[in-house]
């Protein structure tokens, strides 16, 4: 028995413990067009001023503070609902900080949605919503080049998707830990492409061993990966963004598949119109165009979806 009083004593200063470190804000979210609920760990007072104690921007406007209209307690002071002039959004994030009083200093809290939703809608956002060729218009030489046939398209979009993974895991690593602490942020366009290089070399040495025909397929498109915009574009979005590892390797799985997508959905058309009656001056190129146009407004239909 008393064996079990200890066990239920120590689990009870452990919850104590990670109550007391994750502050006084456990939780909060977008409850309303422009109301944000924050969740607590620890009970505001009654007669709690909330005016010059509580301060909220958004993430990627921090020096444009948000005017807060009005503040109240709910459910005994651990509920806190504040109502802003601004609309606020559940797909944007907001850092928040709340002073209990003069005497205990200011604590912070970002709100944004749950790490799971986060990455999803990541990848989801660039596999879609901004794809990089139908909505960005980004990596059109190979698209075109390497769309001809299924195999090549997917066998280029595997590709595609390996570089663009490994790189940018590899270009966060090398951002946060050297390129950041020793100041050297100038150099990232030659440090990523250099990377990048890298990949594709490793990739253009496998591939001429593994798979012989796909190498010979791809031919020069393959040595192109190199300085495609694309595989650039991902670096520098999650340089900009401060995305984590995480969040990079979201950014970078969805980028690659929604090019991955494209091509094959390309390769798709272009291997049916060439059994079509198409006039001669529209054949090639120019049909390959017109069928890329259609595709960029059939992709325009994700640009008001929202997670």
């Amino acid at each position: 028995m008393s064996r079990r009083l200890l066990w239920a004593l120590l689990a009870l200063l452990l919850l104590t413990a990670q109550a007391s470190a994750a502050g006084r804000i456990l939780d909060g979210e977008v409850s309303g067009e422009h109301e944000l609920t924050l969740t607590l760990g620890l009970a505001l007072p009654a007669d709690w001023q909330w005016q010059g104690n509580v301060g909220v921007v958004e993430r990627e406007s921090p020096d444009i503070p948000l005017t807060v209209e009005s503040a109240r307690l709910e459910q005994n002071g651990r509920v806190l609902v504040l109502t802003l002039a601004e609309p606020v959004s559940s797909q944007s994030a907001y850092d928040l900080s709340l002073r209990p009083s003069a005497q205990e200093p200011a604590e912070k809290f970002t709100l944004r949605k749950g790490f799971l939703a986060l990455l999803f809608s990541i990848v989801i956002g660039a596999a879609l919503i901004q794809n990089f060729v139908f909505s960005r218009y980004l990596g059109l030489c190979i698209f075109f080049g390497a769309s001809g046939r299924k195999e090549t398209a997917v066998g280029m979009g595997f590709s595609f998707i390996l570089v663009m993974t490994l790189s940018a895991v590899f270009v966060w690593a090398v951002y946060n830990f050297v390129l950041r602490p020793l100041h050297l942020q100038f150099l990232q366009v030659i440090t990523f492409v250099g990377i990048i290089a890298i990949f594709v070399q490793f990739l253009d040495t496998v591939l001429r061993k593994v798979n012989p025909f796909l190498f010979k397929k791809l031919g020069v498109y393959l040595v192109l990966i190199t300085t495609n915009c694309i595989i650039l574009a991902v670096p520098l979005i999650l340089v900009n963004n401060a995305y984590d590892l995480w969040e990079s390797l979201a950014l970078a799985l969805g980028s690659g598949a929604g090019f991955a997508l494209a091509l094959f959905l390309m390769a798709c058309v272009r291997e049916r119109l060439e059994l079509a009656d198409i006039p001669e001056v529209f054949r090639g190129l120019p049909i390959a165009f017109v069928v890329a146009g259609l595709f960029a407004l059939a992709f325009l239909g994700f640009s008001g979806m929202s997670f």
